[in-house]
């Protein structure tokens, strides 16, 4: 019995829901005070506790490589086989395309010229497949690493949530950039049935930095209305009689102070036109750009999402404003950003991880000139040791299905293994079992891992 046979069964045995999800419930800031402002006495303060702060390590050898993950979301699915797994169809615009073999790689140098000459820094895998074609549950499938209609589907935490709380104990008092950070991603998911604490804080870039960090009073000013503030209910934040959500408050007040007025906060946040340029001049440019910026400065930042959409190309997929833009935004945004990391010597402690939530249908393209849904896709690895200028796996003639899978599981790799690879690089133990979930059922960081159904993809590092 194959591999691939084996984890079938295992699937059929532990089923995947694929079921339409629309809107998961999450934390974000502004919802935890705008249930704080109902009243101190409202349900958020008499929530039941959880089962103790119990975290189950099983064990599992860490790679252990990186320091900081950037997660890039190509939201609406990018065509694979126009892009990291090129292929030639009947369809395909070779004038446009431009392919050329490099490192024996297929890729359209015509539609992304950086990132063609910067093959040797990654490697790609071409053997992943999603588990749905929605685009919903799909993107929340990669945000979560496991289905969003499964048993606490519905209140798991981002990844980077769960890497912020791994971290927490790690950050020293001075660096106060939050730990996850989400630009371009308002739709990016939270922190789940965790602590408010470990949610994502949502920026958009801007030339004029991250708002709302000085006071018209002044920074003497400001810290005499905040001492102030704390004499006057900082009793109830600190050690809180009403319990963990208070001191979340407390929290999110300090933490908050630590960006006002902070020169390095306003260096890392801030940057000129003429630095947007070389990004592109675009909002996903002006991400990479900030994620470069604040990835240099070592304060605290571990986890950083951007999402880039704009893939969903049904129709027209090769006109100048559809595939050809969205890769231009691409190529000069990452290229510039690898070529940016590698200089200030932070390319080799952060893995770049970048995927859309499936693939596009392959060979000829639709009467619409375009490509619709296709389980079959692939995955951008960079930094953190990773081995370049290569691919894990490969498709048949068309891109359809995997021809080799390129690891030990031999079978297709799933956005869960992609998970166990994030948590594994991080030296997170990816079989850790967390048990202060609200039913006491125990939150598995990466799907039954007790049953050893998914893994690290360690070949990425030779």
């Amino acid at each position: 019995m194959s591999q691939q046979d084996r984890f079938d069964r295992m699937v059929d045995k532990h089923p995947h829901r694929h079921d339409f999800f629309f809107a998961r419930p999450h934390w974000n800031r502004r919802g935890f005070f705008r249930m704080l402002g109902a009243g101190l006495a409202g349900t958020v303060l008499l929530e039941k506790p959880a089962i103790g702060q119990v975290i189950k390590r099983n064990g599992a050898e860490s790679i252990n490589r990186a320091k900081y993950l950037l997660m890039i979301l190509l939201s609406g699915a990018p065509s694979h086989t126009d892009t990291f797994d090129f292929k030639q169809s009947p369809s395909t615009p070779m004038d446009l395309l431009k392919p050329e073999t490099i490192n024996g790689i297929a890729f359209p140098t015509g539609l992304m010229p950086k990132l063609a000459a910067a093959i040797p820094d990654y490697a790609i895998i071409r053997s992943a497949r999603s588990w749905a074609l929605q685009h919903n549950l799909g993107q929340a499938w990669v945000q979560i690493g496991r289905s969003p209609g499964a048993v606490l589907g519905d209140i798991a935490p981002n990844i980077g949530s769960i890497v912020a709380a791994e971290k927490e104990s790690e950050k020293t008092p001075t660096q106060v950039f939050p730990t996850f950070l989400a630009l371009n991603s308002d739709g990016a998911v939270g922190s789940g049935y965790l602590s408010a604490t470990y949610a994502p804080l949502r920026v958009i870039p801007a030339t004029a930095g991250l708002p709302d960090t000085v006071n018209p009073d002044g920074n003497a000013r400001f810290d005499a209305k905040f001492d102030f503030l704390s004499k006057l209910d900082g009793s109830l934040r600190v050690n809180s009689p009403y319990g963990k959500a208070l001191e979340d408050f407390d929290r999110f007040y300090a933490e908050g102070k630590g960006l006002m007025f902070n020169p390095t906060v306003d260096r890392a946040f801030r940057f000129t036109q003429a630095e947007a340029a070389q990004y592109g001049n675009t909002n996903f440019g002006n991400a990479c750009l900030l994620a470069s910026k604040i990835l240099a400065e070592r304060n605290g930042t571990r986890y950083i999402q951007i999402t880039l959409g704009g893939w969903d190309h049904h129709r027209n997929i090769y006109q100048a404003n559809s595939l050809p833009t969205r890769c231009r935004e691409l190529d000069n945004g990452l290229g510039t950003l690898i070529a940016e990391l590698k200089k200030s010597g932070v390319f080799d402690e952060t893995l770049i991880v970048m995927m859309g939530e499936f693939g596009r249908t392959t060979g000829a393209i639709t009467a619409q000139a375009g490509r619709d849904h296709f389980l079959q896709q692939f995955v951008f690895m960079a930094g953190a040791g990773i081995k370049g200028g290569r691919t894990i796996g490969s498709t048949n003639a068309t891109g359809s299905a995997t021809a080799e899978t390129g690891w030990s599981r031999d079978r297709d790799i799933r956005p869960e293994d992609i998970e166990a690879t994030i948590y594994s690089a991080m030296g997170i133990d990816y079989t850790s079992v967390r048990y202060d979930d609200p039913f006491g059922r125990g939150f598995y960081y990466v799907p039954e891992s007790d049953k050893d159904i998914y893994a690290p993809v360690k070949e990425l590092w030779g």
